[in-house]
């Protein structure tokens, strides 16, 4: 990954594979690509993020931003997504693990 723009759609492809229903992590997409961390998967979300089904990344906790928590729970009612009595995703029991991303032939 060479370029911005190719991590920038490995976090979306990423977030596009997550099962409904499903959830992951800033943190397990980060991983999953092998570059930088969550704070930056978190950039790209907030920046290109609107396209894709981005209630299904997550806190680590299972939380979402108190501004996002509206749209995201009439989602996760939707898909089915299991939920703790607070509101928050069970992360334990929605959890779902990207595979990791291939790194690009051309990094040298």
């Amino acid at each position: 990954m060479r370029h911005p723009e190719d991590y920038v759609e490995a976090v979306l492809a990423c977030v596009e594979a997550v099962p409904r229903g499903r959830v992951t992590t800033y943190g397990a997409i980060a991983d999953a690509i092998g570059r930088f961390g969550p704070r930056r998967v978190g950039n790209v979300m907030s920046t290109h993020g609107g396209g894709v089904p981005w209630w299904r990344v997550v806190r680590a906790d299972g939380s979402l931003p108190d501004s996002h928590l509206d749209t995201a729970r009439q989602a996760y009612l939707e898909e089915g997504t299991a939920l703790r009595p607070s509101g928050a995703v069970d992360i334990r029991a929605a959890f779902w693990q990207p595979p990791s991303v291939p790194p690009s032939p051309d990094v040298a």
